[in-house]
């Protein structure tokens, strides 16, 4: 469980449910196909429509996705669990109920790990449980008419509940972004937040510390990690003004306006009692076998944490560098090659955590796709390690390379004249007039002062015109003081 810290005396207390929509090409229960932008109701068929006579027929592979993603939080995969009918009223649900999970779901416990600055935090979960997806209602304000599209009716679902473990709007994102990882990384979701195929509903509730738990607002549907920490720091907000106003929150499913920055009560939150859940009589059970869980083991990529824990063991990261660089298979492999190919991870690590995200994360490009190569950045930190340039000059090297003003490090390096001067009798006269040019630094160093040396250090590598070997600079600078 997470450690919590105090917004104006208050506690936050926050649940997550991810509804995660599974790659699959059919639906979870008929074969029409789920591929995003068709024109509306082209992609339902007589079983989506809810028809009289047709009946729901499991899809094996949701089945599957819901397997890997127990094996991939460590969870329990239920040898055998049951569907159950959500019954509630809209317009865009033609049965007038959804197929869900309700007692016994096919995933249960759990739970997902991630870092927040460099603390490691533990989120639990309650459960994963397959379910079909609603409709669609589109309203066109401008010709006053509402219409339904039944496109997604019966797009495979895993809802992903998790405890109400998260203290904070910040360690609701990471653990969001953390959860989307896996399963794109395991391949049971394509993440398209924008699309509707990772969508969040966060339960907020603040009370006095050491206080029984408050009433949650649900806000449902947040699609993009920017708004949910919007969403989830204007609902604390208000919740708070609210009780310090002597008023009580009301249970409600709330939306997030991101024009506006507020969020708006949707409707009365319901509880279960109000869905009167019940077995589905057209399901039977699902079983799944052991050997059906280990065949889906064996079709497993390696994960995220293992992946880690690898890098820690084989290339002496810290855990903190090792969680970075899985966050994506593509910059896995990219820390891989270049740590591989330039024999130092450590400077890799830092290299790739460093300028080439900050570039990726600009938005210029994917990582995959990176201009810099993990080949030309592991040459790049090789000729670092063996002293022909410094780090400020690797950084001139790594812009040219990046916007392609050059193609390859060592011709950049002599284009620019940034090789290092590591002629050890040029750089002594350097410091010998640099001694003899400032002896009031010598006179405070030698009295204690180590900004002083720090400043005849900064006078070498300016006479050198920044091409003298800093390391080479401060021993044969502190030989010469020693000894004068």
């Amino acid at each position: 469980m997470t450690t919590s810290k105090l917004i104006h005396g208050y506690e936050v207390v926050i649940g997550f449910e991810t509804h995660t929509q599974l790659a699959t090409q059919s639906k979870i229960f008929s074969r029409a196909p789920t591929a995003f932008g068709a024109e509306p109701n082209t992609q339902a068929c007589a079983v989506d429509l809810a028809l009289p006579g047709t009946l729901p027929v499991m899809n094996r592979e949701a089945v599957a996705c819901a397997i890997r993603l127990g094996l991939a939080l460590g969870s329990t995969v239920a040898p055998e669990s049951i569907f159950a009918r959500k019954n509630y009223f809209y317009p865009d649900l033609p049965k007038g109920y959804q197929i869900s999970q309700f007692e016994i779901p096919v995933v249960q416990g759990g739970e997902v790990s991630f870092f927040l600055g460099d603390e490691k935090k533990t989120v639990r979960l309650v459960r994963a449980h397959l379910e079909e997806d609603a409709g669609k209602s589109l309203h066109e304000d401008f010709i006053g008419q509402s219409g339904i599209d039944l496109n997604r009716a019966g797009t495979p679902l895993l809802e992903i509940v998790t405890e109400p473990d998260i203290r904070s709007s910040e360690e609701a994102v990471a653990y969001a972004r953390e959860l989307h990882k896996i399963v794109t990384w395991i391949g049971i979701c394509d993440g398209n937040m924008q699309e509707g195929s990772f969508r969040c509903d966060a339960n907020v509730s603040v009370r006095k510390p050491g206080a029984p738990l408050g009433t949650r607002r649900e806000i449902k549907n947040l699609n993009s990690f920017k708004f949910m920490q919007q969403a989830i720091d204007y609902e604390i907000r208000w919740q708070i003004e609210q009780i310090e106003d002597g008023h009580a929150i009301q249970q409600a499913t709330v939306l997030f306006d991101p024009d506006t920055g507020e969020t708006r009560a949707m409707r009365t939150k319901e509880d279960a009692a109000d869905y009167r859940y019940f077995p589905d009589p057209d399901l039977p059970p699902l079983r799944i076998s052991e050997q059906w869980v280990q065949a889906e083991r064996a079709r497993m990529p390696e994960l995220p944490r293992t992946m880690a824990a690898r890098f820690v063991a084989d290339y002496g990261l810290p855990e903190y560098d090792a969680t970075t660089l899985t966050q994506s298979k593509a910059m896995a492999a990219y820390f891989e090659e270049a740590a591989k190919a330039s024999g130092s991870p450590k400077l890799a690590s830092n290299w790739i955590m460093g300028e080439v995200s900050r570039r990726v994360n600009a938005g210029e490009t994917d990582i995959a796709a990176a201009p810099v190569t993990a080949a030309l950045l592991a040459k790049l930190i090789a000729r670092i390690a063996d002293g022909t340039i410094s780090n400020a000059a690797a950084r001139q090297v790594f812009e040219a390379l990046w916007t392609g003003e050059g193609q390859d490090v060592d011709a950049v390096i002599e284009a620019k004249g940034l090789k290092q001067m590591n002629d050890s009798g040029a750089l002594e006269k350097i410091i010998d007039e640099v001694i003899a040019a400032n002896p009031d630094n010598v006179a405070q160093f030698k009295a204690g002062k180590d900004k002083a040396f720090n400043a005849l250090v900064g006078q070498a590598m300016k006479a050198s015109r920044g091409k003298a070997n800093p390391q080479q600079v401060n021993d044969m600078l502190r030989a010469k003081l020693a000894a004068a």
